[in-house]
C-alpha cells in the first residue's frame, strides 16, 4: 500500500511553514522519543505528544481516506516498517530519504533520523539534554575561565561514553585531575546506569568503533546504534563488561551519543589528519564557538563544524553563520564521507535549504574534501616561501 503525498520539490527555507506535514512528523519523532525515554506522565497510558502524534495522524488519514494506525503500538509499527518518504504527510520531496525510517527494525528503537526531527522541532530544542548539558558545561568551564576544561569533557564523551561506577567516582575525586572540577556536576547528570535490557547474562558489549554498548538482538548477536558503524559493517565487539562489576555501569544519554560522541569520532579522526601535516589545531575554541580552529601556514585560518547528520535538508535548514572570536577567513560545515555515499544529492539538498543569506559564507565538504583543500594550501604556502626566498637570495 502506497500511503505518500509528498510533494515535489522546488523547496526554499522560507517556504518550509507551507506544508502541513513537517509539524506532524515532528510531533511524532518526539513522541517517539519519548515512549523510548520512558516518559509517562502521571493518569496518562502514553506520553502526551505520543497520543497527540496518533490524534493529529489518524485525521489526517481519513481526510485522506487512508486506513490510519489503529493504536500508538500500531503508530510505532508504522514508524519501523514504513519509510517516512510513504506517511501520508504533505512533505518536500527531498526533506525524507527514500527508505527512511523513524524506528530501527532490529533494535526497536529510535532512529538518529528521527532524533534529527526532534532536534529540528521549534519548541523542543531547548528542551534537548544535549544542549543544555552541553551549555550548563561551557558555563561552569567559562565561570572558571578553564577552556582546557571543556575541551577535556568533550573528549570524555567521545573517547569514554561508557564508564564504571568506579570509574565515574575516580573522575569525581581527587584522581579525575583539575580539569574536570569545573564539569563534575554535568559529568554525574551526563552518565546513566545501563538497564538491564543491554546486557545477556551479566555481560554488556562494548562496540569496538565507537565504544558505546551495542545492543543485543533477540535472535542473537549485537548491533549498534550509531549510523557510521553500521555503515561500516557488522557489530564488532571491542570489550565485554559486567553489568553489575565495579560499581554498575554508566553511558551516557542517547542524545549525546547520537550529537556528541558520533560526531566526535569524525571532529578528532580530522583532527589528528590535520595534526600530520603539520598543522596546530585547536579543538572546540572559546568553548565550542565551533569544532576546529585551523591556522594554515599561508596566513590564513578556517574554522570548521563537523556534522555527522543523516539529513541534509534538515542539516541546511539550520545552518548559522559561524561566531567569533576566534578570527577566521573561511568557514566550512564538514560531513564525513560515507554521508555522501548513503544520500545521493547530499550537498545539492543541502545548498537547497540552507539559508541564503549563507551561500558563499558556510560551504559543505567531506572530510576528505577538506583535507584534500588543506594540503593544497600547505603546498601553495611552501611555493610561495620558495620564491619569496629566491628572490632574497637574488
Amino acid at each position: 500500500m502506497t500511503l505518500s503525498t509528498t510533494t515535489p520539490s522546488s523547496t526554499t527555507p522560507s517556504s518550509w511553514s507551507a506544508y502541513s506535514g513537517l509539524p506532524l512528523l515532528r510531533t511524532i519523532a518526539t513522541g517517539i522519543v519519548q515512549l523510548d525515554k520512558g516518559v509517562q506522565p502521571k493518569g496518562q497510558v502514553y506520553p502526551a505528544a505520543a497520543q497527540r502524534a496518533l490524534d493529529q495522524l489518524v485525521l489526517l488519514c481519513l481526510r485522506q481516506q487512508v486506513p490510519p494506525p489503529r493504536s500508538v503500538p500500531d503508530m510505532i509499527r508504522w514508524a519501523r516498517t514504513i519509510p517516512v518518504d510513504q506517511w501520508p504527510l504533505e512533505l518536500p520531496e527531498d526533506v525524507a530519504g527514500v527508505g527512511e525510517l523513524l524506528v530501527d527494525e532490529a533494535t526497536n528503537s529510535p532512529t538518529q533520523a528521527c532524533h534529527e526531527w526532534v532536534v529540528d522541532a521549534a519548541d523542543a530544542t531547548a528542551e534537548q539534554i544535549e544542549n543544555r548539558l552541553m551549555g550548563h558545561a561551557i558555563d561552569q568551564c567559562r565561570s572558571s575561565r578553564s577552556p582546557q576544561a571543556y575541551t577535556a569533557f568533550r573528549r570524555l564523551l567521545i573517547s569514554r561514553p561508557v564508564l564504571t561506577g568506579v570509574e565515574i567516582a575516580s573522575l569525581l575525586g581527587e584522581d579525575g585531575g583539575i580539569f574536570f572540577k569545573p564539569t563534575l556536576e554535568v559529568i554525574k547528570q551526563s552518565y546513566q546506569r545501563v538497564p538491564a535490557s543491554l546486557q545477556v547474562d551479566g555481560q554488556c558489549a562494548a562496540c569496538r568503533r565507537c565504544g558505546c554498548l551495542l545492543t543485543p538482538l533477540a535472535g542473537g548477536g549485537w548491533r549498534c546504534e550509531l549510523d557510521r558503524c553500521r555503515y561500516e559493517g557488522s557489530a564488532s565487539i571491542g570489550r565485554m563488561l559486567g553489568w553489575r562489576e565495579d560499581g554498575g555501569l554508566f553511558q551516557i544519554a542517547r542524545p549525546l551519543r547520537v550529537f556528541i560522541t558520533g560526531p566526535g569520532r569524525a571532529e578528532t579522526e580530522l583532527e589528528a589528519q590535520l595534526a600530520k601535516l603539520g598543522l596546530t589545531i585547536t579543538m572546540w575554541p572559546e568553548y565550542d564557538t565551533y569544532d576546529l580552529h585551523v591556522p594554515l601556514p599561508g596566513g590564513g585560518v578556517w574554522a570548521i563544524d563537523v556534522k555527522d547528520r543523516t539529513n541534509p535538508a534538515l542539516l541546511g535548514r539550520g545552518a548559522r553563520p559561524f561566531r567569533s572570536p576566534p578570527r577566521f577567513d573561511r568557514a566550512f560545515l564538514v560531513v564525513p564521507d560515507y554521508r555522501f555515499k548513503q544520500r545521493d544529492g547530499y550537498r545539492t539538498i543541502f545548498n537547497r535549504h540552507r539559508p541564503e543569506e549563507l551561500r558563499g559564507v558556510v560551504d559543505l565538504v567531506t572530510s576528505s574534501e577538506l583535507v584534500t583543500m588543506v594540503r593544497k594550501e600547505i603546498r601553495a604556502a611552501k611555493r610561495s616561501a620558495g620564491v619569496r626566498q629566491e628572490a632574497g637570495n637574488a
